[in-house]
């Protein structure tokens, strides 16, 4: 007897990594704005990733007026979906083969703090739009990530999910819809409590068989 009506995922450090179409993206886009006084590196990026544009116009532009922030990081976003649409980014080893075997079990859905564009534009340049049932992000909806996640779910009437993700804010946000969460310790953050984990993607079918 399956144990979850569906898989949730975050995306990044979870499925991907996408760090350096990013800065690429964003290096460009900041070198060209006088106002902006640091170019992020991709340190800077990995730091930030699943925080909302909020946040991250906060962190990265604490100088200049939340309008001002969102307005130079509303030009990134834009020129960052045109490029990941054609580079696209790098794939955790064996995701694919993760995400046909475990699709063929379980409605798969990913929600993110991303923006409009960023999801379609992972799922398009790597032809992976087949294994997933839905998305949602914050861009979109303007809600806390654990509030798209029970979204998500009431809208394809799910009771119970587990949701992956890499950092601390995935678990809080899994806390916040009240639903199992799965650490992916082999991405970018950590996560300050006990919670099952996986060190590998590939690692995923053989835990939920498990805890069948």
């Amino acid at each position: 007897m399956k144990r979850w009506d569906a898989i949730g995922f975050d995306l990044d450090g979870t499925l991907w990594d996408s760090t350096q179409t990013v800065v690429k993206s964003w290096s460009k886009v900041c070198r060209e704005d006088p106002r902006v006084k640091k170019i992020p590196d991709a340190k800077d990026i990995q730091g930030i990733m699943g925080l909302t544009l909020e946040k991250i116009a906060k962190r990265f532009f604490p100088y200049l007026s939340l309008e001002e922030g969102l307005e130079i990081l509303d030009r990134c976003a834009q020129d960052e979906v045109g490029l990941i649409l054609e580079e696209g980014g790098r794939l955790f080893e064996g995701l694919e083969a993760v995400l046909r075997e475990v699709s063929a079990r379980y409605p798969l859905f990913i929600v993110s703090n991303c923006h409009m564009g960023y999801i379609e534009a992972f799922l398009t340049h790597h032809r992976l739009g087949q294994y997933f049932c839905d998305t949602e992000n914050h861009g979109h909806t303007g809600l806390s990530k654990g509030r798209n996640i029970r979204l998500v779910m009431e809208r394809n009437h799910w009771d119970h999910i587990v949701y992956l993700g890499d950092t601390q804010g995935d678990y809080d946000a899994a806390q916040e819809a009240q639903v199992s969460f799965l650490h992916a310790a082999y991405g970018f953050g950590t996560v300050d409590v006990p919670v099952p984990a996986i060190t590998d993607i590939r690692d995923l079918p053989r835990w939920l068989q498990q805890e069948e």
